[in-house]
């Protein structure tokens, strides 16, 4: 039987959620102890990763599958519904809980607030086969992961990152972003990232705060100190080479609707919390298969012609590493290893800041 105090517990699992740079973009809703509505909503109306929701949209399926893990611990089903006709930038899902004596506690339930982004250096030990099968399978059918392993083909991820990273660094528009989303002189953040979690050294942290006062500062870095190749051989070069693999998340049919991008989101989520259950630690690594689509798609991401010229660059070479199809289908993409788990990290905004009650 669902109580209030145990869906609370559910919702407070549930915000433990993944999303990127730490948006948080959903709220939620008590109807009744058997019944909670999630608002979602994206960022694409500030936030230049998100023009087509779909980032947005794979952080809703990370909740809802989360929701649904955490849901087993007290043998519950989760049944979750979309609300058709809501807009796209606000999907709304309801969720309903039922009791059943077949359901089991998840085993992926401790995992949930132990997942976190380590985007510093990892071991390159390679993955076990057992490690492999695992993560293939928690994915779950309709899905396959595409592995780039081996130091040649971590060299090729990481110049793929190294370009990306220039286009994003030198973006006015992704520069907004940038500057709303970073916690300076912060271990941890409930609503942001913590600069101690960006992977850069304290000399490197403390200059780019300096920088990222003004974009008047951060173009003059860019053109004429070459002001982003620091901060990309620290945040991408490096960690791209210093890890067991990179990875691709496909699904069997190219993903399109909002449907596809939640479906891939609750997918993603499995494989992430999988791997904190074989400890091991992840980093996103999305902006390269984003740009590529806005390429593909003619999104329109800046009003500067010579940084919508750079934009196929990066999709040309991300078919070069992974192939044309795979960039077509991929759903989610990272990097992954051993190691210590990130001592820095978002949390979350507390749950009555999410919640509220009809």
């Amino acid at each position: 039987m669902t109580t209030p105090d145990i869906l609370h517990q559910i919702l407070d699992a549930a915000r433990w959620a993944p999303s990127g740079d730490n948006t948080q973009p959903w709220r939620f809703e008590i109807v009744d102890s058997q019944h909670v509505v999630v608002h979602g909503s994206d960022t694409r109306a500030h936030c230049v990763y998100d023009l087509d929701g779909h980032p947005s949209q794979i952080a809703l399926g990370a909740l809802l599958e989360t929701l649904s893990i955490a849901a087993t611990a007290f043998g519950l089903t989760a049944h979750v519904t979309r609300r058709i006709g809501t807009p796209d930038t606000a999907p709304t899902f309801d969720v309903q809980f039922s009791q059943s004596a077949d359901v089991h506690p998840d085993p992926l339930i401790p995992y949930i607030q132990r997942r976190s982004v380590q985007r510093r250096p990892m071991p390159t030990r390679a993955l076990t086969a057992s490690e492999k099968t695992a993560l293939e399978a928690a994915v779950g059918s309709g899905y396959r992961i595409l592995w780039l392993e081996g130091a040649r083909n971590r060299f090729r991820a990481a110049r793929l990152l190294f370009r990306n990273a220039k286009l994003r660094l030198t973006l006015p528009e992704a520069y907004r972003t940038h500057v709303a989303v970073i916690q300076w002189h912060a271990r941890f953040s409930e609503d942001r990232v913590p600069d101690q979690a960006l992977g850069v050294d304290p000399m490197t942290t403390r200059l780019m705060q300096w920088i990222m006062q003004s974009w008047s500062r951060v173009d003059f870095f860019n053109r004429y100190l070459a002001g982003t190749v620091v901060p990309r051989v620290q945040m991408d070069f490096i960690p791209a080479l210093a890890c067991a693999a990179h990875f691709v998340i496909l699904a069997d049919h190219p993903p399109c609707t909002i449907d596809d991008y939640v479906a891939g989101g609750r997918a993603t989520q499995r494989f992430w919390l999988t791997a904190a259950s074989l400890e091991l630690q992840l980093q996103p690594e999305l902006t390269p298969l984003i740009f590529s689509r806005y390429v593909r798609m003619k999104t329109s991401y800046s009003s500067l012609p010579d940084m919508i010229a750079k934009g196929p660059e990066v999709a040309r070479q991300l078919e070069a590493v992974i192939g044309a199809p795979a960039a077509h289908a991929s759903v989610f993409m990272g990097r992954i290893g051993a190691g210590p788990a990130a001592a820095a990290r978002s949390l979350r905004r507390p749950l009555y800041e999410l919640t509220t009650v009809d």
